[in-house]
């Protein structure tokens, strides 16, 4: 079988290889700068959290177009649990803003 993985030899999975040493160089230059990698992880977490809501929203509107998906649009079952996901997501991410510094 063929593949990537820490299990094949550099030789045979350059890219995956390259991609771990461009990770491990950003790693050890963000301590050089001062960043504190707890920190990164916050504001990573914080960033993709206002960013999240996106997705569903772009999932919901696709998969409810005729167009691109023709008789397999959703359901009301499935657009009744998207819909709310998708709102829950961004009630959090306002909820986050009016919070923030309180």
């Amino acid at each position: 079988m063929d593949g990537y993985g820490l299990s094949k030899h550099p030789g045979r999975a350059p890219q995956f290889y390259i991609i771990i040493l461009l990770a491990i160089v950003v790693g050890i230059e963000l301590n050089f700068v001062g960043i504190s990698p707890i920190a990164a992880l916050f504001w990573t977490a914080v960033l993709n959290g206002f960013l999240a809501p996106i997705l569903p929203l772009v999932i919901m509107l696709i998969s409810n177009n005729k167009k691109i998906m023709g008789d397999r649009t959703n359901g009301v079952v499935l657009n009744i649990l998207g819909w709310a996901t998708t709102a829950a997501m961004a009630l959090a991410a306002i909820a986050l803003l009016v919070t923030w510094g309180k």
